[in-house]
């Protein structure tokens, strides 16, 4: 079968390319558009790693078909900083060391993102449910929770 061409809106940027009948969204932003930040963990929409926003919810990458997100807008990690500033959260991922290995802290920005966008003052509980779907085998949560907290009531630092 042949390639469909898709356009969409990635991170502020229209952009298109070409994708192969079935192939996921993850696969479709990291090999046809470039854009590395969603990684590729268990491939089931387990773990989310490949977490993304489509439309402004979050969705896991590796489950949706490239196809379906013609004429849509994706979010992912790497829009989340502006050039060389740094979205909050990203800052408060590193002043409360919330990201260890790194793997899951892509999907996790995109998580804690898309809920403070709908919610600006979490709570605790929110926080927990908002980032059930991503797992994190390194921070043990509490210093992921700790820096969404931070950011949600304009804390900075430790």
């Amino acid at each position: 079968m042949a390639k469909m061409p898709v356009t969409l809106t990635l991170n502020g940027i229209e952009r298109a390319g070409f994708a192969d009948p079935g192939q996921n969204l993850l696969e479709f932003l990291r090999r046809g558009l470039g854009d590395l930040s969603p990684k590729y963990g268990c491939g089931q929409g387990t773990c989310g790693a490949c977490t993304v926003t489509i439309d402004g919810e979050t969705q896991l990458a590796c489950l949706v078909l490239a196809e379906t997100t013609e004429g849509r807008t994706i979010g992912t990690a790497a829009g989340l900083a502006n050039g060389a500033e740094l979205d909050p959260l990203q800052t408060a991922f590193m002043d409360h060391f919330a990201a260890q290995c790194g793997y899951c802290t892509p999907g996790m920005l995109v998580s804690a993102r898309a809920l403070l966008e709908r919610n600006p003052r979490p709570t605790r509980e929110d926080i927990i449910e908002a980032i059930s779907g991503n797992l994190c085998r390194c921070t043990g949560y509490e210093p992921i929770i700790e820096a969404i907290l931070a950011v949600s009531e304009g804390r900075t630092g430790p």
